[in-house]
């Protein structure tokens, strides 16, 4: 049976499953927060403020409701968001991440109103790299995008920029 995929406010039964990607060096060793000093009482204080005026942070589950990885649009400012997502090794593989990447890019351009949604890589995180090439996501430089606020200058040069396109809900899919 195909598992049917969702987005869903995120809860507190989805901390401890939370935890065990933030703790697995495979999922988290090339990315720019520290995870791995993140504790249960952590993952529950961004439970608790996942939706905000400035970002939206949704679960990804199953039809089970298992939690399978977060999505979010951050930093939400001036039509503008910069996008993140992080999964669960169990989802490797199922499409759980392009299914997430793709509605919570719709929801940002068709819910909140943006015009930019945004992000960086690491180049050295060849499976997020070879992610967001894979499912058609253009690489840009990061002249005008928001990023100078959240990163430094060498962090803006050293990352591959992205950003998603608006869907002409008028155009033949």
């Amino acid at each position: 049976m195909v598992q049917e995929m969702k987005l869903r406010e995120l809860k507190a039964a989805d901390a401890e499953r939370m935890l065990e990607w933030m703790h697995n060096p495979s999922v988290v060793e090339k990315l720019r927060s520290d995870f791995a000093s993140k504790t249960i009482e952590d993952c529950l204080g961004f439970i608790a403020h996942s939706i905000s005026e400035n970002s939206v942070n949704y679960a990804v589950a199953g039809d089970d409701d298992l939690y399978m990885g977060t999505v979010s649009l951050k930093d939400i400012k001036d039509g503008a968001a910069e996008f993140a997502i992080v999964m669960h090794p169990d989802a490797f593989g199922k499409g759980y991440g392009s299914y997430a990447m793709k509605a919570v890019i719709e929801k940002g351009f068709r819910e909140l109103g943006l015009n930019c949604i945004y992000w960086c890589v690491d180049p050295e995180n060849v499976r997020a790299v070879r992610f967001y090439d894979k499912n058609g996501y253009r690489r840009v430089s990061p002249e005008g995008l928001p990023a100078e606020e959240n990163y430094s200058e060498e962090e803006i040069e050293k990352f591959l920029w992205y950003v998603a396109e608006p869907v002409n809900e008028f155009e033949e899919q």
